[in-house]
């Protein structure tokens, strides 16, 4: 690592870089250079102490902080050595040992990725069978809930060795024929690529073996939100080199409701601990009462953050009379902040804990009026952070689909989400006696439905839904012969062609706004297919395409994590206080900070108290230069006007860092 780079370091990131051997514990304090110490731990391993690039793993939860590590560590490195390092998320990590290696568990590399929406319709079909019903059933949430957490645990069954209740046996029954239900349909999602690349080293040593021999240094980023699981693969990765180095922070573990687990941090057995606390975003009013709030947890790691920025303006609080005047007021003081500190929209968040705050706020800022150089203006601009990505977008997720049944035959989801779509007369009754048979007589769909169409099997449908499943086959078979005589964009076009998606959409999307829209969303579609084609020149097209359907899969997965870039534009930018952690803007406003919002009124426990402070602190800790924090005196709840309270974490902030004003004083 040149001279320059490891100067530009403060002594404790130094140590974090040097400090290579063994088992090390970085804590890393909000906005304090981890992605820094990170990269310069790579270049450092690679360039002081000789250990080849591909030795290297660097694991982390998002795609977008894997791609700007590599930038990082490109500008340290160069680009050749850079590539050669693995960073990758820790999906994409396991989505390579499984294709390499599921045959040993039965699978075939052919597999498909569900989503959430595949799995909950696999939960209701799987619950309707256990209960005999093919009528409505009452809320899966329950259930769903307590399958998510075992199965984030690595776990085939619920609370093991202790007496279950009716609704434990029940959820169990769930998830043991959702792990059958998958298995026949050589499918996995998020939760069991995990769970599978954990049995595949627990249950096959000479592929643990492969992979710890493949790298001799581990890296985990944002260690704070590993889940059980993720911790026991990583146990059994580094178990033989014994290096491994955890970055993360105690203080801003928020995601506990999706399986990340704090003890993983808290208990993590470490031969060096080495704690980041200067602080290279925001001003020391700012950091004090951010210290002040998280000192109020009892299960955390001790730190202080400090920065060199000076104590800044004091936090400005204020109460409004009701919610619509709260957001008036905070429509006002963005206009004073552009006036005053010369700050664009883009600089400038407004932080809410629940999305519902949103509506009322988006509200203000359409209609307010302000002045500027060239005139009156309506509406001050503003992006949701968080909104329907691209591949979430229907008419992307269908043509997904006729592809994922393409690859995998076995994919039940798939066929069914485009048996009938574009419509051709397989109705929800004809789905209905298909499915069901399906799952009485354990016979896989795609068969069942060749069987039918050959008139092997009689499942009494009409003239009119029997053509339907025979002309969907058609199509099918059509398009998998034209991928095998062309590109698979070829391929796709000649599926768009083949089911009239054009006119599907013209006859479903009335506005001939909403049409364009969607078709140019399909033709994106198919650009993005020809990229991956000029990315990967050479492979065969099927291949090819199992990996484009795979990759996509996960990535779609992934967006749910990440949602989209902020500031694209100069726009105010809106989101919640989840989807704001690592990001930052030159001021912030959190409204609605009252009791039952924050913390919010279902973390009763101390430990959802304790996560709700976490969360508030990841909030502060967005903010470099000013902080604006609002609660409304009245607000409505189940649609009645109620009183509201301060929420209690504003008492913990001492009141020398705090500067009370007007609601409508500007």
């Amino acid at each position: 690592m040149s001279h320059k780079a490891s100067d530009s370091l403060n002594p404790n990131q130094a140590k974090a870089v040097r400090t290579t051997e063994g088992r090390v514990l970085v804590l890393a304090g909000a906005g304090s250079g981890k992605t820094k110490v990170l990269t310069h731990r790579a270049a450092f391993l690679i360039q002081e102490k000789g250990i080849p690039p591909s030795k290297i793993l660097g694991l982390t939860f998002t795609n977008k902080a894997a791609a700007e590590m590599r930038k990082r560590l490109s500008g340290l490195i160069g680009a050749t050595s850079a590539e050669q390092v693995t960073l990758s998320t820790f999906h994409s990590f396991c989505l390579r040992i499984l294709r390499e290696d599921i045959h040993r568990l039965g699978f075939t590399d052919a597999f498909s990725i569900y989503d959430e929406s595949d799995i909950e319709r696999m939960v209701t079909g799987i619950a309707k069978d256990i209960l005999g019903t093919e009528k409505q059933i009452p809320s899966l949430a329950p259930t769903m809930a307590l399958i998510a957490k075992a199965r984030s645990q690595g776990k085939l069954f619920l609370k093991e060795g202790m007496e279950p209740n009716w609704h434990d046996e029940f959820a169990n029954e769930v998830l043991k024929r959702l792990g059958q239900s998958m298995r026949a349909y050589n499918a996995l999602d998020f939760d069991s690529m995990l769970f599978f690349t954990k049995q595949l080293f627990e249950e096959c040593p000479d592929i643990l073996e492969k992979w710890q021999d493949r790298f001799s240094y581990v890296m985990i980023d944002e260690y704070q939100d590993t889940s059980p699981v993720q911790y026991q693969i990583t146990e059994l990765l580094t178990r033989k080199s014994g290096n491994l180095c955890v970055v993360g922070d105690d203080d801003q573990s928020i995601y506990g409701w999706r399986g990340a687990h704090l003890k993983n941090i808290l208990d993590f057995q470490y031969t060096h601990r080495i704690t980041l606390d200067q602080n290279y975003r925001s001003t020391n009013h700012i950091l004090k009462s951010a210290n002040a709030l998280i000192a109020g947890n009892t299960m955390r790691h001790e730190k202080n953050l400090w920065s060199g920025f000076g104590d800044g303006d004091p936090l400005e609080v204020f109460v409004a009379p009701d919610e619509m005047m709260e957001a008036e007021a905070i429509a006002h003081r963005i206009i004073k902040l552009k006036e005053l500190k010369g700050f664009a929209f883009r600089d400038i968040a407004i932080l809410y804990r629940s999305n519902a705050l949103s509506r009322i706020m988006e509200k203000a800022l359409l209609k307010h009026m302000y002045v500027t150089p060239g005139g009156v203006k309506r509406g001050i601009p503003y992006e949701i952070v968080g909104g329907t990505e691209f591949y979430e977008r229907r008419e992307i997720k269908d043509l997904l689909a006729y592809l994922k049944a393409i690859v995998n035959e076995k994919d039940a989801e798939a066929l069914l989400r485009i048996i009938n779509y574009p419509r051709r007369g397989v109705g929800d009754e004809s789905l209905d006696r298909i499915t069901a048979f399906s799952r009485k007589e354990k016979l896989p769909l795609m068969e069942l439905l060749k069987k039918t169409a050959a008139g092997e099997v009689s499942l009494d449908l009409s003239n009119q839904a029997l053509a339907g499943v025979k002309q969907f086959l058609h199509i099918l078979e059509d398009v998998q012969g034209k991928l095998k005589e062309g590109s698979v964009a070829q391929g796709v076009e000649f599926l768009i062609e083949r089911i009239r998606l054009k006119a599907a959409i013209d006859l479903e999307v009335k506005s001939q706004k909403g049409q364009d829209f969607k078709w140019e969303n399909v033709q994106e579609f198919v650009s993005s297919i020809q990229e991956f084609e000029e990315e990967h020149a050479g492979e065969e097209s099927s291949s090819l395409l199992k990996k484009f359907v795979g990759d996509l899969s996960l990535k779609n997965n992934l967006a749910r994590f990440e949602g989209k870039d902020s500031g694209q534009t100069d726009a105010v930018q809106l989101m919640t206080f989840h989807s704001s952690k690592g990001l930052e803007f030159k001021a912030c406003f959190l409204m609605g900070v009252e009791d039952h919002i924050v913390p919010h009124e279902k973390s009763v426990l101390d430990v959802g108290v304790e996560e709700e402070r976490r969360l508030l602190y990841v909030a502060i800790t967005r903010a470099m230069r000013n902080l604006t924090i609002s609660m409304a005196k009245e607000r409505k709840r189940l649609g009645k006007q109620a009183v509201s309270r301060p929420s209690r974490f504003l008492f913990e902030i001492p009141k020398e860092y705090l500067k009370t004003t007007k609601w409508d004083e500007v």
